[in-house]
């Protein structure tokens, strides 16, 4: 078994500032549906890279819901983007992992969004697929800054949830955080709102060949970015990145899609023009590639 601190090690970024122990007021002695209310009334305490408090709730927008898609589709002139790092967590659970254990650790997972700054959207759940690194779970992570990501690292609330209700139940882990950017107001940033309640969650990992890391290997991910914007009815929201973990150096990129729903996952992943870009400009350029993907339930049911 990994020991913990390679894991989880948090020389992945330079920039390291404390243990990052703070909470937002609340606790696991709260229901999810308290603990869910109390952190919407923090929404509006997000802070700019200035310092300053955000006008991301100042915006009006009635009851419509905005996807970065269709925004991205139907607005005029340049959207506005906002930064955010990305975190992709792939476990390889035990072959004999109980139905209980596992709701114990998807549990004490979801909530460490509750108990630190910094994790501003998050989602977990099953594996789907059957794959080559024989990953069972999938944990996705979104920060604001790379600072809150290298905080999460060393996080002492964080590393006791792995050590008392993770590793027990899982033999190995893959990291990978990348930079990407969102449409800059507060349902995409967030990753709130109905269009994010449910639907399909895929990750993707790709190792890039060196000699194409410089021009074909983000030609490829670009393209596949511009692509997801061509769906705005099967797709909310989509970001890439390169791999800066330096701690996993066995992947280049990572890309990230929510799907509606199964249904447009399948329409998606089985179009002539998904599988064109694949066999064009990724095929010819990857040594290695894992694409899973996970069911994400409606807000408000439990996790398992």
């Amino acid at each position: 078994m990994q020991v913990l601190s390679q894991i989880f090690s948090p020389r992945t970024l330079a920039l390291r500032h404390g243990n990052g122990s703070e909470t937002l007021g609340l606790s696991t002695s709260h229901s999810r549906s308290q603990r869910r209310n109390i952190w919407r009334s923090g929404v509006s305490s997000f802070i700019d890279r200035r310092g300053n408090l955000s006008d991301l709730t100042k915006k009006e927008r009635g009851n419509v819901v905005v996807s970065s898609v269709e925004e991205g589709i139907s607005g005029t002139g340049a959207q506005r983007k906002r930064k955010v790092v990305e975190h992709i967590c792939l476990v390889k659970a035990k072959e004999d992992l109980s139905e209980e254990e596992e709701k114990d650790m998807l549990d004490f997972l979801y909530t460490t969004q509750y108990q630190m700054r910094g994790i501003v959207a998050m989602s977990l759940g099953r594996i789907c697929d059957q794959n080559p690194e024989q990953c069972t779970h999938a944990i996705f992570m979104r920060f604001q800054t790379k600072e809150d990501l290298a905080k999460f690292y060393e996080n002492t609330f964080y590393t006791k949830v792995l050590k008392e209700h993770v590793m027990p139940y899982c033999h190995g882990f893959i990291n990978l955080d990348y930079e990407s950017e969102v449409e800059d107001d507060i349902l995409p940033i967030f990753r709130k709102g109905e269009e994010f309640n449910y639907g399909v969650e895929l990750m993707l990992l790709v190792e890039f060949s060196q000699s194409s890391l410089d021009g074909p290997a983000e030609d490829a991910i670009t393209s596949l970015a511009n692509l997801t914007v061509e769906f705005p009815s099967l797709i909310v929201q989509a970001t890439k990145g390169a791999n800066m973990n330096m701690n996993n150096v066995e992947y280049t990129h990572g890309v990230v899609v929510r799907f509606r729903s199964v249904e447009a996952f399948k329409i998606f992943m089985s179009s002539s023009e998904y599988n064109t870009i694949w066999e064009s400009k990724f095929m010819p350029f990857i040594r290695k590639v894992l694409c899973v993907h996970f069911s994400v339930d409606p807000v408000g049911k439990e996790l398992m």
